[in-house]
């Protein structure tokens, strides 16, 4: 019954009941959950809806070409996996099933420092490019250690999460208990002395993070971090124009407009909401990209329109891994791929640099004056 109801899934979101029956309680509602209120993890989704399109007509549209640059790096289309922690929750294979898919995509993935996979065993699935997430830790012999085996294992990229000097408050977490199941380890970690994520009367996630994570972290860190690393820095967790261009300036080579998956301050705005400010403070010095509420290949597209030069998927790729394995997360890149193909064709744009801000319109656009013909 599940292989049938799996063969005849038409879209990313499709995989969302099909995980939660899969899952246990815990497991799906840590992926799922927002923080507090879960406003911002609506607004994620919705705040694309209210973003229309313009399309253009009788565009010859027999080739359209979705290939893009990331990072100086050749990628099939302008969609990357996320950094989400903990695979092996989802799924035995966990990371290694999704760094398979990824590649297969050929495109990015970006390993979690929290990851149930070390960073040399996801290498071990073959070359590809990898971004790695970092946290930093109050120990830094910790992050130098993960940063230069992240370098080692042939990681092209760090993407510094910024938005989590303390957990934010997922309630759900909280009600369960959230820890990570006995059989599973933080494997970038194995060997460190940083505790582990075990039931407490609270948010397990919650009562590590408040140990390990520093909560000093500022922009005098993100220039340390250039000093023992050759790597590109992008800052993830931007949401305003005062921070990126603060980012810009402390040397990071991209930036990543996140809300942590709306899981970290409630009533933040949707990431698509964000991201015209960031990409018109950046000016152009670095590519921003939009990471949050993405589920169609319509989303891709418009956030590429307001300046995106690509975006990321967490939950997408969690849901279809925990549904079907290596095969889920492919079917999910694939599904996304062909949609923003379409969503191209029918826009009347053969390439990633066709797509402009004239082909859509937001509630925040004043009137349009028409083009005298």
């Amino acid at each position: 019954m599940d292989s049938e109801r799996i063969k005849s899934i038409t879209n990313v979101m499709e995989y969302e009941a099909i995980a939660k029956e899969k899952l246990p309680k815990m497991v799906y509602d840590y992926y799922a959950s927002g923080a507090e209120d879960q406003w911002t993890l609506q607004e994620n989704r919705n705040a694309f809806s209210r973003i229309l399109f313009r399309p253009r007509i009788l565009v010859d549209v027999s080739n359209i070409d979705i290939t893009t640059t990331v990072m100086g790096y050749k990628i099939s289309m302008p969609i990357m996996v996320a950094p989400t922690a903990m695979q092996k929750m989802a799924h035995p294979e966990g990371e290694f099933a999704t760094a398979r898919a990824a590649s297969a995509a050929g495109t990015i993935m970006t390993l979690s420092s929290w990851g149930t996979s070390s960073v040399e065993e996801v290498a071990s699935t073959g070359p590809a490019t990898r971004f790695f997430q970092l946290y930093v830790f109050k120990d830094r012999n910790v992050v130098k250690q993960l940063v230069r085996r992240a370098e080692k294992a042939g990681f092209k990229a760090i993407a510094l999460t910024v938005d989590t000097p303390r957990l934010g408050r997922r309630e759900a977490d909280i009600k369960n208990r959230f820890a990570l199941p006995p059989n599973l380890t933080l494997k970038n970690f194995e060997g460190l002395d940083l505790g582990t994520i075990d039931k407490t009367n609270d948010s397990g996630l919650a009562s590590y993070v408040a140990g390990q994570v520093d909560r000093s972290l500022n922009w005098e860190d993100v220039k340390w971090l250039q000093t023992i690393t050759k790597l590109p820095i992008l800052v993830k967790g931007v949401l305003t124009a005062e921070d990126a261009k603060l980012s810009v300036q402390a040397g990071a080579a991209g930036i990543i407009v996140s809300n942590h998956g709306a899981r970290q301050l409630d009533y933040v705005p949707a990431t698509i909401m964000a991201l015209e400010e960031v990409v018109k403070a950046a000016e152009g010095k670095v590519p921003v990209f939009l990471d949050g509420g993405i589920r169609r290949g319509t989303d891709v597209f418009k956030a590429l329109a307001l300046g995106a030069s690509g975006v990321f998927i967490g939950r997408p790729v969690i849901y279809g891994l925990a549904a079907d394995g290596e095969r889920g997360v492919r079917k999910v890149l694939q599904m996304l791929h062909d949609e923003f193909e379409l969503t191209m064709a029918l826009s009347g744009c053969r390439s990633i640099k066709e797509i402009t801000r004239a082909h859509i319109t937001t509630p925040w656009d004043g009137p349009r004056v028409s083009p005298r013909l």
